[in-house]
């Protein structure tokens, strides 16, 4: 038989449960890690259907991204392909990357887009002005290759002076030798 609690122990029971439940609901999540996946396979090309709009329950908006929007372009294409340490050749990772970006430009005529050419932080800043520029001029390119006009494409070099990542390393730096495909205009 279990003993009998008085009403006042009951309140402290039921004060200690709520308390400790409030606590667990304020606890601080720890963030996610955020590692850059390799670049080992294309994205897959599936037609795109345009995604009607409020198919979620009533009263909330789908998630998917708008066919044509910028945020389109970034989560079912990419924006961004990697080069080697000292090196400007597109690689092998990165070909799919942005022969997915010049099927995605196609589809989308009016959209403009400046490519963004980076370093790590390794070397002198106008040498690496300079690397990020031909990294640019790469991307730049193979779009060009693929059959989007130049016209379409700028560049710029940022060289060492805007890091995805600040670390310092191997991990850092692999992250930082990048060229970025940045939709300027005509996006939805």
């Amino acid at each position: 038989m279990l003993p009998s609690l008085s009403s006042r122990s009951l309140a402290r029971l039921a004060l200690v449960g709520v308390a400790t439940v409030s606590l667990a609901a304020c606890a601080k999540k720890e963030p996610l890690p955020t590692k850059l996946p390799p670049q080992t396979q294309a994205p897959q090309q599936t037609p795109q259907t345009p995604m009607p709009q409020n198919t979620g329950p009533i009263g909330q908006q789908s998630t998917a991204p708008v066919p044509g929007s910028a945020q389109d372009f970034i989560v079912n294409v990419g924006d961004r392909v990697y080069f080697d340490t000292d090196s400007h050749d597109v690689r092998a990772d990165a070909e799919p990357i942005l022969s997915g970006q010049a099927g995605w430009l196609r589809r989308y005529p009016s959209v403009r887009v400046r490519i963004e050419g980076n370093a790590d932080e390794r070397g002198t800043r106008e040498y690496n002005l300079a690397l990020g520029a031909r990294r640019a001029n790469a991307v730049r390119d193979f779009l060009v290759a693929q059959g989007i006009t130049s016209d379409r494409i700028s560049t710029i070099s940022f060289g060492k002076e805007q890091p995805l990542d600040a670390g310092t390393g191997e991990e850092a730096w692999q992250k930082n030798r990048n060229g970025h495909t940045a939709i300027v205009s005509g996006a939805r």
